[in-house]
């Protein structure tokens, strides 16, 4: 996949500017969801309202949102930059939080929500959301207040935040120390056949689309990666799956299971909202749509969280309930290994 900024008549520099060229295999697709699929952190609202404006086009052709790129399509988009502030802006976003002190926050975060500031989100994060709720958050080296570590916009789960620069300091030396504690639950595709495991593999940004993260065994690329597995439950064609986490890579879960062939439940990005494995019937892929629709999202849930306290030195660990969306497609999945085993 092919990215580079162009020049659309008319536009000016207060806009962002994309090219895409679609691959050979590229299946058809809206041009709403290609473009959901390939431009970093791009919201849903902010599509709509380029194919609006007559700033999405396809081989030079302003097209409509259920428009279907296909293979070699050239499709070329531009966005209206956000209002750009220097400093990141309180906003009154509602927050679960499940432990507060005088130097930590444990927050429980929903699937959707992004974590912090970046392109095409300058706004609606659990930033902007700290901010409102607490004063004088600690910035880390990146300059986002308060955060010792992220999970993806559709990842759910649990997150600690610092309070002061010491709980900072501290929190973020455990997760470069590897002694926290990740626990995520994850539905993938396949019956992995292993009880319990582990993927090792550098993990950098796809050479073709730099959305992904892609596994390069040798080492020549990335950063190393190593992520722990037991299997938790089997459903016929999907398992489910407990991850722990020795580094903490971006999408290491993600690439790490499409690596070894198992690939998440519903992952759009890396080609998990597609049946990899089942049966022809028609009846099974409704049953699999269905679920699709219940769960929006990779299946993947950041359940337990572990760390020593930075004042106290308790260790301390945190739980969470498996979210609404993922208890439903695991109890639809119960059901179908019961009735076809």
């Amino acid at each position: 996949m092919e990215e580079i900024t162009s020049d659309i008549d008319g536009v000016e520099d207060n806009f962002e500017h994309y090219r895409f060229v679609a691959e050979q295999g590229q299946q058809p697709l809206r041009v709403d969801k290609f473009l959901m699929n390939f431009v970093m952190n791009v919201t849903r609202n902010k599509v709509q309202q380029a194919i609006k404006d007559g700033n999405v086009l396809v081989n030079d052709e302003v097209v409509k949102a259920n428009h279907k790129v296909k293979p070699e399509d050239v499709v070329r988009v531009v966005f209206e930059y956000a209002p750009r502030e220097t400093e990141i802006l309180p906003e009154d976003i509602p927050l679960d939080i499940v432990y507060e002190d005088d130097d930590v926050i444990v927050v429980n975060k929903p699937a959707g929500l992004v974590v912090h500031p970046g392109h095409g989100n300058y706004d609606g994060t659990m930033v902007n959301a700290l901010l409102h709720h607490f004063k004088n958050l600690p910035e880390n080296a990146d300059g986002r207040p308060g955060l010792v570590h992220r999970i993806d916009k559709d990842t759910s789960g649990l997150l600690v935040v610092a309070k002061t620069e010491e709980a900072l300091v501290h929190l973020s030396k455990q997760f470069h120390d590897k002694t926290s504690e990740r626990l995520y639950h994850a539905l993938v595709w396949g019956n992995i056949e292993e009880d319990a495991g582990t993927i090792e593999g550098h993990i950098g940004r796809n050479l073709k689309n730099r959305l992904q993260q892609d596994v390069f065994p040798d080492g020549e690329q990335g950063k190393p990666a190593v992520t722990h597995f037991k299997v938790l439950e089997r459903f016929l064609y999907v398992t489910l799956v407990e991850c722990k986490l020795e580094t903490g890579r971006t999408h290491q879960i993600r690439a790490h299971f499409k690596h070894i062939g198992h690939t998440l439940f519903n992952d759009e990005r890396y080609g998990g909202n597609a049946i990899l494995k089942g049966t022809t019937y028609t009846k099974y892929k409704q049953f699999v749509d269905n679920c699709f629709k219940i769960i929006p999202r990779q299946a993947l849930h950041a359940k337990t969280l572990g760390f020593e306290h930075p004042t106290t030195g308790e260790m301390m660990r945190f739980d969470s309930e498996i979210p609404e969306d993922l208890q439903q497609v695991l109890e639809k999945w119960r059901g179908y290994t019961l009735t076809n085993s």
